[in-house]
Order: structure tokens, then sequence, then C-alpha cells
């Protein structure tokens, strides 16, 4: 992904050199929601930024996603609900949407909990997923947590900063806490819980398997990076670019929790390489395990799926590549933002490995 442009910079007067570079640099941090708020940030990291262009149009420039614009207009069937709830604990506040579908009055299947990515809101990666049609179809209740712009600009999860990416603290704790409290109301266990996101909500969500593995029992992650790629503003940039870092401090639990990853070969906003590193990481200390590969074509667009099986026959990790594919949800609707309609549908793909494997998980 091209940050800076250069030779601008170097037709720039000696007098204006410094001033055009730094207001660049903050713009593009705030373009990519790598600018938590002041007083959040740690040392090293940029204040919020006043309000610059839409991340919409740099990526759409960039040729990296395919943006639709529509309204995300939520339509709730007969006896659904689309409630609006927050959470605090002492790690923080969020406030979130939870879809009980009318098909919860014959019981509660599970839980699933969807983090939108940057600018989106709850009811835009709804309205983009479709995952409220799925859980009609299968009876699970889906949780929607928002991220605020008063804790990230263009409200993205902090999945870069070091004080989100441990337990205990920061979102996560968040994040799990609200989870915790939303499948005690439905009497939900562990081995049906499960949370997914797309670009940043996909990387804290790699997050939360590897830090609440007693929480969640898998992980779906659209487009987004593995826990330790980076650890403030300038290495979040390299992880975006392919150039992620050595998270030796942070080693994954030996295929403790069991993931699902889907990432575009065309990404130019975050590098197809973050994907192939959340699949090796979710596999990290796995004593034994089978890979099948297969190659395919859905809705235009041509994928390899690798499935990594452990000795059991149980998947414990899938790797979908989506040739072509950009910065977006794939199989997405139109309704939502970040969506492509080409391609395997990434939701039912998700919803199918969360519970086609709860047994064999437990």
């Amino acid at each position: 992904m091209k940050l800076f442009n250069a030779d601008a910079l170097r037709r720039a007067t000696d007098g204006e050199r410094l001033s055009a570079a730094n207001d660049l640099v903050q713009r593009t941090l705030a373009q990519h929601g790598l600018a938590p708020s002041t007083g959040q940030a740690e040392t090293g990291e940029m204040p919020t930024m006043p309000a610059m262009p839409s991340l919409d149009d740099m990526l759409a420039r960039l040729g990296g996603a395919r943006i639709n614009a529509g309204a995300a207009a939520i339509t709730l069937p007969e006896g659904a609900e689309f409630r609006q709830d927050s959470f605090t604990c002492e790690a923080g506040t969020r406030s979130f949407r939870t879809y009980v579908p009318a098909s919860a009055a014959s019981g509660v299947t599970g839980v699933v909990v969807m983090l939108h990515g940057c600018t989106q809101t709850p009811e835009d990666f709804a309205a983009g997923t479709g995952m409220n049609a799925l859980a009609e179809r299968h009876g699970f209740v889906v949780v929607y947590p928002a991220q605020s712009r008063g804790d990230n600009a263009q409200s993205c999860w902090n999945w870069f900063s070091r004080g989100d990416q441990r337990r205990g603290q920061g979102e996560p704790a968040i994040l799990a806490g609200l989870t915790a409290r939303v499948c005690a109301e439905f009497g939900v266990g562990r081995q049906n819980t499960f949370v997914a996101g797309l670009s940043a909500g996909a990387a804290m969500a790699v997050i939360l398997g590897e830090t609440y593995d007693d929480v969640f029992a898998a992980v779906g992650a659209h487009s987004g990076l593995p826990r330790g790629a980076a650890k403030d503003v300038p290495s979040a940039f390299a992880a975006m670019a392919g150039n992620a870092l050595d998270a030796h401090d942070l080693p994954a639990k030996a295929g403790s929790v069991r993931s699902i990853v889907f990432h575009g070969s065309a990404d130019s906003t975050v590098h197809p390489s973050n994907g192939a590193a959340i699949a090796r990481r979710a596999l990290a200390g796995t004593a034994e395990s089978v890979q099948t590969t297969a190659k395919g074509e859905t809705g235009g667009r041509r994928f390899t799926r690798v499935v990594s099986s452990d000795a059991d026959g149980a998947a414990r990790v899938e790797h979908w590549v989506i040739e072509g594919q950009g910065h977006a949800w794939s199989g997405g609707q139109a309704a939502g933002s970040y969506t492509d309609p080409a391609g395997p549908d990434a939701s039912a793909e998700m919803i199918r490995f969360f519970f086609d494997n709860t047994d064999k998980a437990l």
C-alpha cells in the first residue's frame, strides 16, 4: 500500500516541507484509524486528529475494496428483536446491538459476536454480512459491539495497541465481559460461543480467541491480522503492508481455538500474508494435523481452501484465499459497506464451520 507521495514532498519548498509532511502523516494515520483518542494513546502514538476525508475514499482510490454505500436498513421479521444496550467494566464501556431471531422462541443454539471494520457501524455490518438471516435459519443470537469514535478516530478496534492485546485489560476485557453477559442471559456455554470480524474487527477477534479461549470456541477472521502483528502505529503500517512483527512475546495457545480465515488475494489494504499468519498461529503447537486442499469457483471468483484437521478428523483451521478479491467481505450484501457479492459466502461458511464442529471441539 502506497502511503506517501515522495515526489510531492521533494517538490515542496524548504519552508513548506516540514509542515506538509507532518500534515500528510497526520491525515494518513487518521484515515486508517491508527490514532487513538487523546489520553488513550500509548507513548509515541498520535492523538485523535480532526475530521478527515473518509477511509472509504482512500480505499477506493487504492483499488483495494469494493465500497457499497447502502443505507444499512435492518428489516425485522415478526417476533425478532434488534436490541440496543451497553456494557461497562473496569476496562471501559461499549455499546452493542443484539439480534434475537424469532426462531429463538424454540431455543437459542448459540451466540455469535460480530466485530465491524473501520468506519463501520453494527447496523452497517449486520446488513453487509447478512448474519441476521442466518441467525433466523439456525436459531443463534448475534451480538454487534460498537467501537466509539472517542476510543478510535475512525471507529477501528485498537488491535495494534499493546494495551488491547492481552487478557484482563482494554478492549479484550470489555468484549469478553460483554459476551459473557449475553451468554448468561440466553444460557449458552463456551462450546457454542463464537467471534468473527472484518479487518480491524478480525484482528480483534483473533486476539479474543487467543486471550479468552475459555469464552470463545472458534474464531472467524476476514481480511485481518494475527495477534501481535503490531505494537504501535509504525508497526501497524508495516503489518498491513505484509511486514508483521515476529510476535515471539505473544505465544499462541496450542490449538485451543478453531479458526476459519478468509482473505482476498488482491487485498491492497491488509496484505494477504496476514491471513496465512493467522492460520499458522492457530495451528501453533498442534501435535498432529492433516491438511487437505480444494480449489473451486463460487459467484464468479475462484478460491483455494486449505483445511487442517486433528487426529480425530475435526477441522481445526480453514484458510480460504479468494482470487482477485480486495478488502471486502466475500459474498456480502450490497446493503452494507466493504462487501463483495462475488465469491464464497463467508458468513454461511463461518456458521457452518462454527456449528458443525462443536461436538468434536469439546
